[in-house]
């Protein structure tokens, strides 16, 4: 996702929470990671809710590949369980795991796979190519709301 747009959409829509990849230090230093400081995301926090945004760990600290994709997988299970016991809270997710963390769109699409029905979770557009999938309710939503900014 462009850093642009998911910065309006952070600016138009006053709830919605930004999903970015982390390290576990919670390093938050570049990419997704250092936009996420500028809705709250804590230094030292590398998962979680952090102010209006939501960190998941991706890599083990800011110098080391990628965590293995059985790893991601848990820490998205994590945020799909907390997600879902929110589902008043809408949740911006970025191409999580294919920027620094050097893994594939094709291989972090496949581990959100059962978020793809959540209706608080808008899955980037890669992501939803890989699956097949439509934009749900809230994704049109705010690309509407988006388009009526310009």
């Amino acid at each position: 996702m462009d850093p642009k747009i998911s910065k309006q959409l952070m600016e138009l829509i006053e709830d919605l929470i930004f999903v970015f990849g982390s390290n576990r230090a919670g390093v938050h230093g570049a990419g997704a990671a250092k936009d996420a400081m500028q809705w709250g995301a804590k230094y030292g926090q590398g998962r979680g809710l952090q102010g209006r945004s939501y960190g998941i760990p991706t890599k083990e600290t800011w110098r080391d590949p990628g965590l293995p994709l059985p790893e991601i997988g848990q820490e998205i299970g994590n945020f799909w369980n907390f997600a879902r016991a929110r589902p008043q809270m809408p949740f911006l997710v970025t191409p999580i795991g294919t920027g620094r963390a050097g893994h594939s769109v094709e291989d972090i699409a496949k581990l959100f796979e059962r978020l793809q029905f959540e209706e608080n979770i808008v899955l980037p557009k890669q992501f939803r190519e890989v699956l097949g999938v439509q934009p749900n309710p809230l994704t049109k939503e705010l690309a509407q709301k988006l388009a009526a900014s310009q």
